[in-house]
């Protein structure tokens, strides 16, 4: 029953599971539909910064920045979310989604949890106790939408930052790319806060699922091959904390202006520079305005971001 998957990459990672799912998946009718399932499924990333598929079925680099965004911000807002992915509009109640990760990771109960891992992995680089809660003991009574993931626990050893999560449930087609975006950028901020050097990514989900209105698109998606490897561009090596502090500020203000072109994107590191200027573009993308795209692409630092540009552009 149990599976063990190692790549170097998210594509490379899909394209095994997929096919496994496809070929071996059990049958099952949980209340969002027919799916196939395979149970105690761990994926091991080597490469964590190479977390965005480069295929045209599945690059989705802005609905996952955006929501990295909403995560980091501890905003449960809807409305925030509901900006890059409507979908979230279904979980919401009275403009709130009760199981957002960002006030868990930051306000749980009052506990800033991101925050004390930190100071845990600093005093003591061999803790087992630096293990971040989502899933709480409260969430088995609703009856709504309530977390995927149960917890991340960082663990720091040959002076590199691993991160091991756990997911109780996880869509194959939909969730997975975003899940593996978020968690290991927010594995990348930790490694840089506390000045070490990125590890490995595993994820581990009790029940991975591919949907059966998915199933054909996963075929589609294993048709396009195996792609090459263009890893996401290192975060600077010092603390993150002002770079993501502006980043954040300049995405509250992008999703809120009327003319993005009307905000600064110009950071305090062209890394952070280059991840506000891919919010301006998905602001311009939902006014269609082409033409400035086209101007604004340049400005970009890091030419891994084009594919995701021009497949927007295309579609």
């Amino acid at each position: 029953m149990a599976l063990l998957l190692s790549e170097d990459s998210v594509d490379d990672l899909a394209r095994e599971l997929f096919d496994r799912i496809l070929e071996f998946g059990e049958s099952t009718s949980p209340t969002k539909g027919k799916a196939d399932e395979l149970r105690a499924v761990t994926l091991e990333l080597r490469n964590p910064r190479a977390r965005l598929s480069r295929t045209a079925q599945r690059g989705r680099l802005f609905s996952s920045l955006g929501e990295l965004c909403w995560y980091l911000s501890g905003s449960d807002d809807v409305a925030a979310i509901a900006y890059y992915l409507a979908k979230y509009n279904d979980f919401a109640v009275d403009n709130r989604v009760p199981s957002a990760y960002g006030p868990r990771l930051f306000n749980f109960d009052g506990f800033n949890q991101l925050a004390t891992i930190v100071d845990s992995l600093r005093k003591n680089q061999w803790t087992r106790k630096a293990v971040v809660q989502l899933f709480d003991h409260e969430d088995l009574a609703l009856s709504g939408e309530v977390p995927c993931t149960c917890n991340l626990q960082f663990m720091l050893r040959q002076d590199a930052l691993e991160l091991i999560v756990f997911m109780r449930s996880n869509d194959a087609y939909i969730g997975l790319v975003h899940d593996v975006f978020a968690f290991t950028m927010i594995q990348e901020l930790v490694a840089c806060t506390i000045g070490v050097e990125l590890g490995s990514y595993v994820h581990i989900v009790g029940s991975m699922h591919l949907y059966e209105v998915n199933r054909d698109n996963a075929r589609t998606y294993l048709s396009e091959g195996w792609q090459s490897i263009a890893p996401m561009p290192a975060m600077p090596r010092t603390d993150p904390r002002e770079g993501l502090d502006w980043l954040l500020e300049v995405e509250g203000r992008l999703r809120l202006a009327q003319d993005p072109l009307d905000v600064d994107l110009v950071g305090p590191d062209p890394y952070w520079s280059d991840l506000a200027r891919l919010l301006a573009i998905f602001g311009l993308m939902k006014q269609k305005r082409v033409s400035d795209i086209k101007r604004l692409q340049p400005t970009l630092q890091s030419r891994a971001y084009d594919l995701y540009i021009a497949e927007k552009l295309a579609g």
